[in-house]
């Protein structure tokens, strides 16, 4: 079959604190891998980094708000918001009072070749 499809809300909560969907699990991606978080009201995300997977990573905030702690810094999150994270770069989420709902991508340096000009 030349695709694959699923809906975040069908898929279980897992991981720490259940807050993730495990996406790229559902689809059987080999490319890249993409996670969904919902964390409730006021919670906190775990502080990590992809130094020993090499992955760049991108969180895309779908929903609420709240702020990401990077290398110590508090930095606002809001809906709309796309961040862009070197592989040594700890981070971690912290939701505010109406939860946080982030879509993360990542993939190994490298692993993308640009094409055309966009």
């Amino acid at each position: 079959m030349g695709y694959s499809k699923v809906n975040v809300h069908e898929l279980e909560a897992a991981g720490p604190g259940g807050v993730v969907r495990f996406v790229r699990r559902e689809l059987d991606l080999q490319a890249f891998g993409i996670n969904w978080f919902e964390f409730p009201p006021n919670a906190d995300g775990h502080p990590h980094n992809e130094q020993d997977s090499g992955q760049e990573e991108v969180n895309v905030i779908i929903r609420g708000s709240g702020t990401y702690v990077i290398e110590g810094d508090s930095v606002p999150a809001r809906e709309g918001d796309v961040f862009r994270f070197d592989p040594e770069t700890t981070r971690g989420p912290k939701a505010g009072p109406d939860g946080l709902t982030i879509l993360a991508v990542g993939a190994p340096r490298g692993s993308y070749e640009p094409r055309g000009s966009f």
